[in-house]
């Protein structure tokens, strides 16, 4: 349960004392960071792939996570239209339909891949890992939105949520979740 209590700088709650959040002060350094490089008045850049891969320590009493990642979510999709709107302005739109295309071109290679075996089983037997069918249904829905033009956000994969099972019956978390943040990379490119 948050608190009323919120951090002045970034305007976040807090979390209860006992409970773990974002650390404040991470949390805080890099939205001041964004807010600067957004305004022009620092060089050092802040990339949609730089916010896609933040990671704030846990710490009791902290910011509400689920507060702090829907702002770094926005973000995200900001910078990546920033993005986009710069290299078409630098080099046409010929090398942002280049960018856009070969990423898709990784993907697809992936999604086409047969229902089971899109990716590596993990190496421990009792490892945690995702739900093969879950993951599955998800990657026919990203290539519906990639071959049919389906409806589909970034968020739809951000949020995105799969069972836990034991050892080989799932994919490995990790090629999964790395696969995904390609996936939402590209979706925000197009958004």
């Amino acid at each position: 349960m948050a608190r009323a209590e919120s951090g002045a700088a970034a305007g976040f709650e807090r979390v209860d004392r006992g409970e773990l959040g974002y650390s404040p002060k991470q949390v805080e350094k890099f939205m001041e960071a964004a807010r600067a490089y957004l305004r022009g008045s620092s060089s050092e850049p802040i990339t949609s792939h730089h916010v896609r891969t933040i990671a704030f320590d846990a710490v009791r009493g902290g910011y509400d996570a689920g507060q702090v990642d829907a702002a770094l979510d926005r973000l995200e999709d900001a910078l990546a239209r920033r993005e986009r709107d710069e290299l078409i302005d630098r080099e046409g739109e010929d090398a942002w339909l280049h960018e856009v295309g070969y990423l898709a071109g990784i993907l697809r290679n992936r999604l086409h891949r047969p229902d089971g075996d899109r990716f590596r089983r993990p190496s421990k037997n009792g490892a945690p890992s995702y739900h093969r069918g879950d993951v599955d249904a998800l990657c026919h829905r990203l290539l519906d939105y990639l071959e049919h033009d389906a409806t589909m956000s970034a968020d739809d994969v951000r949020t995105a949520v799969f069972r836990t099972v034991a050892g080989r019956e799932g994919y490995e978390e990790t090629q999964v979740d790395s696969f995904l943040d390609r996936c939402v990379e590209l979706i925000a490119k197009i958004a």
